[in-house]
Formats: structure tokens, C-alpha cells, sequence
């Protein structure tokens, strides 16, 4: 198929062509009008069909990634992230180049309409090509979601984090979930910045809201108390539930060196008692 004929056809019938697109879009099955004004989608199509018809221009209709293409996979990555991000589907994304089959099947067809062989060449081609168009709509779309997913969860490991001041050199670290690889780089990086900025030297890790410790929480663990130590600060590992203790002793893990207490207020006390300070209550003044 000749580049050079389907540019001209797009040239020669655009309004019409843009006009009938975009009424291909709007009646699409799960199109989401709520979500995009006519106005906007009319631009963003009459954009599109601009940088179509450059590349088409170009001479290759059979690699998308050549040159000739780059405007246009430009312009379906920024569509594509934008529409991610107001809530449209991959789908509902993916019909917007999808759509513009029908339409340009119409116009192939008059052009051709003395030469039905030629016309089924041509639409083969501009089908194939749209196909793959509409498969790194996709492609990109599923990207840009997988990198909002992969900063929300690092937001919710921060926030899931908390280093707590409890009193002056005294903070709190209440861990809830289970500790792996990643999120225990999180929680050092938490702790060792609030240790600097507080100047704090005890430091309470509480364990009460993890359901499980096994080998490998416990080796997180005592990576966190090691880089704390390096730090100036001492540990404490406080919620040390009887079912967790009993778990410890039968894999055998070594908290000898670690300061542990069954609640985060026992820890507080030695904490506190460790900085010279004693609690008592208020009966026995």
C-alpha cells in the first residue's frame, strides 16, 4: 500500500473524517462522557489525526517505532497516562485509535470504489496498523498504572512507619504488618533520620501489631538495631507477645543482645529509667 494514497485520502476528507471519528468515540459502548467534554475529545482527536497523517506521510506503515512515528506515540502515551489518571479503562482508553477504523474503512471505500482488490490491500493494512497502535495504547496505559500503584504503596510503607518522639531521646517506632525486605529499608531510613534529627539515644521498636515472627522478620529486626546502634541510639523491642516468644525460642533466634518487654509501656519505664527519670504514681507523692 502506497503511504502517499492514504495520506492524500486523509487530507482530502479530514473535517469529515475527524467529524465521524468522533462520533464513533462518543457512541462507543462504555464511553465515559462523564469523564470528557466533546470539546476536549474533538482536540485531542483533531491532534492526533494531525500527527497520523505526518506519519503516515513518512513512508512506514508497518513499525510504529520508526521515526515517522514518534509524534504519534508521543501523542497516545500523554492521552493514555492523562486518561489513567481521570479513571478511564484500559479499554475505554484503547478505543479512541481503535475507533478510527470504521471511518477510515469508509473513506478507503470511496476511493477505492472502482477497485475492490485495492480497497481490501489498503484496509488490511490500515487495520493491522491501528492494531498495533491500539496494543501500545494499552501497553502504556498499563504502565503508567503500575507506577501509580508503585508510588502509592511506597506513600502507604511511609506512612505505615511512624517514628514517634515519646520524650526528650526517647522515640517510638510501632511497626504494624510484616516486615520484608523492602519495607524494613523503610522503616531503617525512618528511624535512623528521626534518631538524627531528635538526638534521641533509646530507641523503642514495637512489634505488637506484627501477626508473625519468624526467621526472617527477626534478622529485619536485628538489621534495624545494628544500624540504630551505629546511629548512638540503644534498642529496645517492645509487644513481645507470648505466642511470638514461643516462636522465637523454637527457631532459635538470638535476641540476648536486645533489651525486649511484653508492652510498649514497660519499655517506656526502662526507657525513661535508663535517662535517669523515674515513674511513679501520683498515690505514693
Amino acid at each position: 500500500m502506497s503511504s502517499s494514497v492514504l495520506a492524500t485520502v486523509i487530507s482530502n476528507g479530514q473535517e469529515d473524517l475527524l467529524k465521524e471519528w468522533v462520533q464513533q468515540q462518543l457512541q462507543a459502548e462504555g464511553m465515559r462522557r462523564d469523564l470528557i467534554k466533546v470539546e476536549e475529545l474533538t482536540a485531542q482527536s483533531r491532534e492526533f489525526l494531525q500527527r497520523f497523517q505526518g506519519a503516515v506521510g513518512s513512508g512506514d506503515l508497518l513499525n510504529i517505532r520508526s521515526m515517522g512515528w514518534s509524534p504519534v506515540l508521543e501523542s497516545i502515551g500523554e492521552l493514555s497516562r492523562q486518561r489513567g489518571r481521570m479513571g478511564f479503562t484500559p479499554t475505554e482508553t484503547a478505543l479512541f485509535v481503535l475507533s478510527l477504523k470504521a471511518p477510515l474503512t469508509r473513506l478507503l471505500r470511496e476511493a477505492h470504489k472502482d477497485d475492490p482488490i485495492k480497497f481490501i490491500e489498503e484496509i488490511t493494512v490500515v487495520g493491522e496498523l491501528l492494531d498495533k497502535l491500539g496494543l501500545f495504547t494499552m501497553e502504556v496505559f498499563l504502565q503508567s498504572r503500575e507506577e501509580v500503584i508503585i508510588r502509592q504503596q511506597e506513600d502507604m510503607l511511609e506512612l505505615s512507619t511512624p517514628v514517634v518522639k515519646l520524650w526528650d531521646g526517647i522515640v517510638a517506632l510501632p511497626i504494624i504488618g510484616t516486615l520484608d525486605s523492602a519495607r524494613t529499608s523503610v522503616v531503617m531510613e525512618s528511624l535512623l533520620q528521626r534518631i538524627v534529627e531528635t538526638g534521641s539515644e533509646i530507641a523503642i521498636i514495637d512489634i505488637t501489631g506484627v501477626p508473625t515472627v519468624d526467621t526472617l522478620v527477626a534478622q529485619h529486626l536485628l538489621k534495624t538495631v545494628a544500624a540504630a546502634r551505629l546511629m548512638g541510639a540503644d534498642c529496645i523491642i517492645s509487644g513481645i507477645r507470648p505466642q511470638i516468644a514461643q516462636t522465637m525460642v523454637h527457631l532459635a533466634i538470638d535476641l540476648s543482645a536486645v533489651t525486649t518487654k511484653a508492652t510498649l509501656a514497660e519499655a517506656l519505664k526502662t526507657a525513661l529509667q535508663r535517662n535517669g527519670m523515674k515513674v511513679v504514681s501520683s498515690s505514693a507523692v
